[in-house]
């Protein structure tokens, strides 16, 4: 059976979703990272980079979220475009443009406004910009389109769902109502009950909620470096 490496976390979340959205039996394995289990020896073996989510599939082992998205649908054959080179080219498009934007800007700024032990003006504006501009983009797309790849729900709707539903914690209360095409998506796939269940996975099992001083270490080890 396949195994799923998770937590609480956008990126896991997303692919917790194409697994039930698919109906693949899995077994759900818990990964605490305010714990520091992303650091345990037999994790690192999995994913080297310390993160979340990793899948194990009949010996094959595959991290980073959206590369998991798209070895599972290549697999199944669930949640793809036609096969045809022009949708090919769309849905890697985009699904890089939700890998290397989407998440790492929204990401950083969550990080910055609500985890950096100073706030920096500076390091807040650049990723709350550049966030801001990367769904801004995804919004105008949606204006003429159901899904990110026409009128076919994708697995780029899920990668992007992951993170899209966490902008109030990326860019405040007012940013999702403000995108009305992006919260039609979001709205649309949160009601579905795939999704249900993918976000109520973590509610299984008991996560670490307080950030305290073994948290910070675990998450955020750059500030915590010997000086040189």
């Amino acid at each position: 059976m396949l195994k799923f490496y998770f937590s609480g976390a956008p990126n896991p979340t997303k692919v917790a979703l194409f697994l039930e959205e698919a109906k693949l039996p899995y077994e759900a394995v818990a990964v605490d990272t305010r714990k520091s289990d992303q650091h345990k020896p037999e994790f690192l073996a999995l994913n080297p980079n310390a993160k979340v989510p990793v899948i194990v599939d009949d010996g094959a082992v595959v991290f980073d979220s959206n590369a998991i998205l798209l070895y599972l649908g290549e697999k199944t054959g669930q949640f793809m475009p036609e096969d045809k080179p022009e949708a090919r080219g769309r849905l890697l498009s985009w699904l890089m443009f939700v890998s290397t934007g989407i998440g790492p800007y929204s990401g950083q700024a969550v990080h910055f406004q609500h985890h950096a032990p100073e706030k920096l003006p500076y390091a807040i504006n650049r990723y709350r910009f550049e966030a801001e501009r990367h769904y801004g983009i995804i919004d105008q797309h949606l204006s003429d389109n159901a899904y990110m790849l026409g009128e076919t729900y994708t697995i780029v709707d899920m990668a992007l769902w992951g993170w899209a539903r966490a902008l109030p914690l990326v860019l405040g209360e007012d940013a999702l109502p403000g995108m009305t095409n992006l919260k039609r998506l979001v709205d649309e796939i949160s009601a579905r009950p795939a999704a249900t269940k993918a976000v109520a996975l973590k509610d299984q099992y008991t996560f670490k909620t307080e950030m305290d001083e073994e948290a910070r270490r675990s998450m955020f080890p750059s500030n915590y470096q010997a000086a040189s």
